[in-house]
């Protein structure tokens, strides 16, 4: 088996390399300034919003967020997994590839597991066409419509009836069954005395990561059995809140996509595909996350959600209005589309046709839209107290858009339909705290009158601090970070002066350990190039933030260098005041007879700062 690439030799690959002569062979570019412009490959646009930057030696799209560097560029151009695009960029340029022993770990682990899942799709693809009782869910699926052609592009399979005919034939040692049960193909006995299959008499649904690999399944059963749909559940390599099933299928399908359909189910999704709309993808029975809309919003710029028109639908589409404000940049749009009730795209598709399926779509509702109709319902904006009531519940909303044009014009319409000028109704929300103003360690349950940060909405909650007793110093958390983020992007060099970042973070910030991470890694490579360094961070949230800062103008104004010491200084002594903070909160919970003389020390220390700051 192939060893792994060694990192030293894709640095040296990526300082060879010009990133502009790569993407100008796939995508002819021209010079704009400093830079190179062309149409984006990835979404449709009619002006140029892809710039390539020869002296940071990567690529940005302003319209969707795609970026990265020249292996990156490959890879989503291409449509190549990591090491072939390693492979045919070195060819290039006439390097060989090393390769590394291969170590037993995680990824070995996980390759394993992807081998017995994709060896498992085959097996139950060959079921349905081949097994004696598989006639049944043939017989389903033409009843459902799909052509066979359309059964075979998305490998539908068949797991026979019985309890153990995927163990029999993918688990013939104790370590074959590890690993069926580690993909979570088998489940163990609650007697401990074997395992079982998953999935029994069901048609199998694979469900494919971003390089097409099999990494779960789903199974929709063929008799009265509960559940109707039965997921894999989590595994080292499938969560559910990260996959989208057809968005593999949807990429290979078209080189660029303009918008993105989410609908609710598998069928949905392959009977769209039947009829020519290769643009949908499912959630896999679960709710929408950020995670999901993050994916999305990199392979379009636009994302159009399908609901039915009854009242679960509506409230299924509050939850994903919710969730999308937050992901809304300039140059993103989300729209939605409910479909006549008892209609799911599945029928409706066969019953009006693909091209008036397309014109619905087409026609859905801007997010503008749903946003005010949704806190409008039932809003008498006929007086003053329904304006106002409007007011108070659309405008934090509003807030949490993060494109500065799309929330200046929702703004501006709120406004309109209160009657009131656009700069008192600015001037009104500024009396709030500011986004970035929040204190970072505000308790969760005292978030609820602030807003988050745009940019931190779509990460997992964090557990915050109680505020320590310091001395408020001017400086916002959120905004030393960014700021500390963006000066390394563009002048990487300056991570040499400053001392280690070790512990901040401690300090709940997002992006805190990202900074950490940043640093240690332009240590520990002092020439490397900023493409170079964005691969670390490939198709991450991480990678898109240090994207977009990389891509944004320099704003030079001052003694960068001194700017950014301060800056770790001040996150370092947040640091010190927090493990401060702890230590007395540790101390607080002994009682003072039981102290040592030591602890009484400093407990006693701790009662005069806190007087002298009081």
């Amino acid at each position: 088996m192939a060893g792994r690439i060694p990192q030293q030799f894709i640095d040296e690959l990526l300082n060879r390399l010009d990133i502009v002569d790569v993407i100008d062979a796939r995508v002819p570019l021209k010079k704009a300034g400093k830079n190179y412009q062309a149409r984006c490959p990835f979404h449709d646009e009619k002006s140029p919003s892809f710039s390539v930057n020869q002296d940071k030696q990567f690529y940005y799209c302003f319209g969707c967020g795609a970026g990265g560097n020249a292996i990156g560029f490959v890879m989503e151009y291409e449509r190549l997994e990591f090491p072939q695009a390693v492979e045919k960029l070195a060819e290039g340029i006439g390097l060989e590839i090393p390769r590394e022993a291969q170590a037993s770990g995680p990824s070995v682990k996980q390759n394993e597991i992807i081998k017995k899942l994709e060896a498992s799709s085959q097996y139950f693809e060959a079921q349905l066409w081949e097994h004696a009782a598989a006639g049944e869910a043939r017989n389903y699926l033409k009843s459902r419509g799909l052509d066979k052609a359309t059964v075979k592009r998305f490998n539908l399979g068949f797991a026979p009836p019985g309890w153990d005919n995927l163990i029999k034939h993918l688990g013939a040692s104790e370590d074959q069954r590890s690993l069926l049960l580690d993909a979570g193909l088998v489940i163990k006995r609650e007697d401990k005395s074997g395992e079982y299959d998953r999935f029994r008499h069901r048609i199998m649904f694979p469900i494919k990561d971003n390089r097409g690999r099999t990494v779960a399944f789903g199974g929709r059963v063929l008799t009265d059995e509960k559940p109707k749909y039965l997921n894999s559940p989590e595994t080292q390599v499938f969560h559910k809140s990260n996959e989208l099933y057809g968005l593999y299928e949807a990429r290979k399908a078209a080189q660029s996509l303009e918008r993105v359909l989410v609908v609710e189910g598998y069928m949905d999704v392959v009977m769209l595909a039947q009829f020519g709309i290769n643009n949908a993808v499912g959630t896999l029975g679960t709710s929408l996350t950020p995670n999901h809309l993050q994916r999305l919003f990199r392979y379009t710029a636009q994302v159009v959600f399908c609901f039915d028109g009854d009242e679960a639908g509506r409230r299924a589409a509050a939850r994903a209005l919710d969730l999308v404000l937050p992901a809304l940049e300039d140059g993103r749009q989300a729209r939605f589309l409910f479909l006549p009730e008892g209609d799911d795209p599945d029928s409706l598709v066969q019953l009006i046709g693909a091209d008036a399926f397309e014109r619905l779509v087409q026609n859905a509702q801007p997010v503008s839209e749903f946003l005010f109709d949704h806190f409008g319902a039932g809003v008498d904006l006929g007086s003053l107290d329904g304006k106002a009531r409007l007011g108070k519940m659309v405008m934090p909303a509003i807030k949490r858009v993060p494109g500065n044009v799309l929330r200046e014009l929702l703004q501006g319409e709120l406004a309109k339909r209160i009657g009131m000028e656009p700069s008192r109704l600015t001037h009104i929300s500024a009396d709030r705290p500011a986004d970035d103003d929040v204190p970072p360690w505000i308790e969760e349950d005292d978030q609820r009158s602030y807003d988050a940060p745009p940019e931190y909405q779509a990460t997992a909650p964090l557990k915050r601090p109680r505020k320590p007793n310091i001395v408020h110093t001017g400086k916002q958390l959120p905004n030393a970070v960014r700021t500390a983020l963006r000066i390394l992007v563009h002048r990487p060099q300056l991570a040499l002066g400053i001392p280690s970042l070790e512990g901040i973070a401690t300090l709940g910030d997002a992006h805190a350990p990202l900074l950490q991470q940043l640093a240690w890694r332009i240590q520990d490579h002092p020439d490397i190039s900023i493409g170079a360094l964005l691969g670390y961070w490939y198709d991450t949230e991480e990678g898109e933030l240090l994207s977009r800062l990389a891509a944004e103008e320099e704003l030079v104004s001052g003694d960068v260098e001194t700017e950014l010491t301060e800056l770790v200084e001040y996150l370092l002594r947040r640091v010190a005041e927090l493990d401060s903070h702890h230590s007395q909160r540790a101390l607080e919970q002994i009682p003072f007879a039981d102290m040592t003389a030591e602890q009484k020390r400093q407990y006693l220390e701790h009662l005069s700062a806190r007087k002298t700051i009081n």
